[in-house]
């Protein structure tokens, strides 16, 4: 069809909007293909539906091809499913949640996995039904604290969902194969580089999980790779641990006064002064000698705080995304959580930590949360903190530390966590070299959930042995809306968009230059020659617009190959542009429509 742009829904902008952070988001809008309606909220004006609908097409295709069926739900859903699951509360402050007129309950849904596993219940009961893949494309809706980059992180946004049904986990390996091979080939027809990396399930739940990361600067998720393949999302890292050291042999610990060295820079220094170690006994003392405790506040779900204490080697830092990520089984309420640093108040409600000289092992005078007697800190480990190890630490009490205090003989601890920065040149977990560090947008992500949800829900089939199971399910997400700016994201250049050919707006762009009668009757015959020919064509016959605006748009909207019908026409001949390349040629006006429709098609 022939969109013409004296008519289509179109405004574009000279100028960057102000809020705009990132290269997809100002362009999007300067092109006319969003509008903003709020933080975090777009509008979607008909060049980006376009884009958006040819997205929606590859996924549907390909979730078709493995044998996936579509439905579709309401996005405004009662409370009582969510609640089944627990999730009413995990979800913390990013549900959506409102009521209806007799105050009835009702959420916005953030994802779908309540409502599937409870339609295929009400539908299926015998394992003969089984295998079943279902999936939507739907709005979904998160109350993000912070909105940014457009689309990229929005409060509202378009998600493909799917859900896999088996009777067993052989089933779910099946199913989960088959949704990793139709996401890589998702990506491979968008054109947008993914690389899988292992992750972790979080809220979620489930055992595997892999995360599809398109690799660019600005994005949010921090991975690492190795050159021998390794690859996962940096939350799902796992530490190269040390092996456990034989302590029987090792000295006892000491308590030293070690006067203003709250600080490792500051241990480490009076550690030279006050112990000087010779080369044959390890050298001078190091960060990595000594053993930092940090305190951390968990906001439950219920809104209270835990503090929490992680101990780790001096030299590294805590990454409080790795940190929340695994630290959920520790806890004694399941759910999204909030973490930070302790701050001031906290530590005030806790006399007894000595801020700067805080040690393992210290007994509060008071219970903690989720406790009537214990009063003691939980108290969660690097890694690297293994059996034997023997480290310089706060002796908990102000201006001392201990030396020489050997892990599992003087202290122990409730857990290990895997806790600390992840660093470039950290060896990789299974061997295959050292690891690079990379940023990326998340583009997708696929879990094997197994029984969480149909367990909650009671989702059981009779097996073939006429016994009641519980259905195992996986779950398979792709970011719709996210694909469009990843792909605006990673097709630009200082003069605009550059669509992949499968998903721009349209195939060609015509312009008209000039005021000449002949030139605009040449343009239209071209652009209805090529929609006749099979092809999407954008048709600039906008009258009393200049050459440098018409070419600036065109350039600015990125539909791959442009056609300028202007004073060559004298000549016979056009101007047919790749706008990639930016290579141009004069052709024949009646070897225009093939020379295009041979462009479009790779031939």
């Amino acid at each position: 069809m022939v969109l013409r742009l004296s008519k289509l829904f179109l405004r574009t902008l000279r100028e960057d909007p102000v809020d705009a952070e990132v290269a997809s988001h100002r362009l999007l809008v300067r092109a006319g293909y969003i509008r903003r309606a709020a933080p975090g909220i777009y509008t979607w004006l008909p060049l980006g539906l376009s884009v958006l609908r040819k997205v929606e097409a590859v996924v549907r295709e390909e979730m078709d091809a493995i044998g996936a069926q579509e439905v579709h739900f309401p996005a405004l859903l009662p409370r009582e499913p969510y609640e089944a699951t627990n999730r009413w509360t995990e979800y913390g402050e990013g549900l959506f949640r409102l009521q209806d007129r007799k105050g009835a309950d009702y959420l916005l849904a953030p994802t779908h996995e309540e409502m599937f596993t409870l339609l295929v219940k009400d539908l299926y009961s015998s394992y003969k039904d089984l295998p079943l893949s279902l999936y939507q494309i739907q709005n979904k809706y998160r109350d993000e604290a912070r909105p940014r980059a457009g689309l990229l992180r929005g409060r509202e946004f378009i998600m493909k969902d799917s859900y896999s049904f088996d009777v067993d986990d052989a089933g779910l390996d099946a199913s989960y194969a088959a949704h990793r091979a139709a996401y890589l080939k998702i990506f491979a027809r968008l054109g947008l580089e993914v690389i899988p990396v292992a992750a972790t399930a979080g809220a979620m739940g489930g055992s595997k999980s892999e995360e599809f990361l398109h690799p660019t600067e600005i994005g949010e998720d921090t991975f690492v790779r190795s050159a021998g393949g390794y690859a996962a999302n940096v939350e799902a890292v796992t530490t190269v641990a040390p092996a456990a050291i034989d302590f029987s042999n090792a000295p006892a610990a000491k308590v030293l006064d070690t006067p203003d060295t709250p600080t490792i820079e500051t241990l480490v220094a009076a550690s030279n002064e006050l112990l000087p170690r010779s080369e044959a006994d390890g050298g001078p003392w190091t960060g990595a000698d000594t053993l930092k405790n940090v305190v951390l506040a968990v906001t439950l779900p219920t809104g209270e705080r835990q503090l929490v204490v992680i101990g780790l080697p001096g030299d590294r830092g805590v990454d409080l995304k790795r940190v929340e990520a695994n630290i959920g089984s520790f806890l004694p309420i399941a759910g999204e959580i909030g973490l930070e640093a302790a701050n001031d108040e906290d530590l005030k409600k806790q006399p007894l930590i000595v801020k700067g000289y805080l040690g393992p092992g210290l007994t509060l005078d008071e219970p903690l949360l989720g406790s009537e007697s214990a009063t003691k800190l939980l108290y969660l480990v690097d890694p690297r903190v293994v059996s034997g190890t023997a480290w310089v630490t706060g002796a908990n009490e102000a201006g001392k530390h201990v030396f020489g205090l050997v892990a599992s003989r003087d202290f122990t601890w409730d857990g290990v966590i895997e806790c600390t920065d992840v660093r470039e040149g950290d060896p990789a977990p299974d061997g295959s070299g050292p690891l690079e560090i990379a940023r990326g947008i998340e583009m997708g992500h696929i879990f094997q959930l197994g029984r969480k949800y149909a367990a909650a829900l009671e989702l059981k089939v009779l097996d073939q042995n006429g016994k009641q199971v519980v259905v195992t399910m996986g779950s398979y997400g792709v970011g719709v809306t996210r694909a469009v700016a990843a792909l605006a994201e990673s097709n630009h250049d200082e003069r605009g968009l550059v669509w992949p050919r499968a998903v721009a707006p349209a195939d060609v762009h015509v312009v008209a230059v000039g005021k000449g009668e002949e030139i605009f009757a040449a343009a239209e015959k071209l652009a209805l020659e090529l929609e006749a020919a099979g092809l999407d064509v954008i048709y600039d016959d906008r009258p009393k617009v200049s050459p440098g605006v018409k070419f600036g748009d065109a350039e600015l909207v990125g539909v791959p190959t442009i056609l300028a019908v202007g004073r060559g026409l004298v000549d016979g001949v056009v101007e047919i542009k790749d706008r990639r390349s930016g290579e141009a040629e004069n052709i024949a006006v009646d070897k225009a429509v093939d020379y295009v429709v041979n462009a479009v098609r790779g031939r």
